[in-house]
């Protein structure tokens, strides 16, 4: 199990870092505020993880519980940090799309943003990448 776990962290990791590396010189840099958005993860998968940021706290749907914690985000310096994520305890068919969402997400330190896309970093490693939903 931990060993599915783990393969289906490292494979997010390499999914996001191959789709886009251009916004990779941006990171630890002046963003945008990102306050008052919402996202959907951009990877081919179903039941997508969401993303909403409201003033010190995101939300969302990792792919099949709604999850919620308190978030810090630095403009100045494009930082970005949620811990202690919360969530419901529902059981669902696919349960890997979440548990890897739920297990990358607090290792998340940096961010960048575009009109359109949020990517979300470990330092200079990407690990989540976004599209701004309408």
């Amino acid at each position: 199990m931990k060993k599915l776990i783990l393969i289906s962290i490292l494979s997010l990791s390499i999914v996001s870092c191959t789709s886009r590396l251009g916004n990779a010189s941006k990171v630890g840099k002046n963003q945008a505020p990102i306050t008052g958005t919402q996202w959907v993860l951009a990877d081919d998968i179903t039941n997508k993880p969401t993303l909403l940021i409201e003033q010190n706290r995101i939300s969302g749907n990792a792919g099949c519980n709604n999850y919620f914690s308190e978030a810090t985000i630095d403009t100045s310096a494009g930082n970005f940090s949620a811990k202690a994520i919360g969530s419901t305890r529902k059981m669902c068919n696919n349960m890997t799309t979440e548990t890897s969402f739920l297990s990358v997400l607090p290792e998340v330190n940096k961010y960048v943003v575009t009109e359109t896309t949020l990517e979300l970093y470990k330092d200079n490693l990407l690990l989540l990448k976004f599209n701004k939903q309408q």
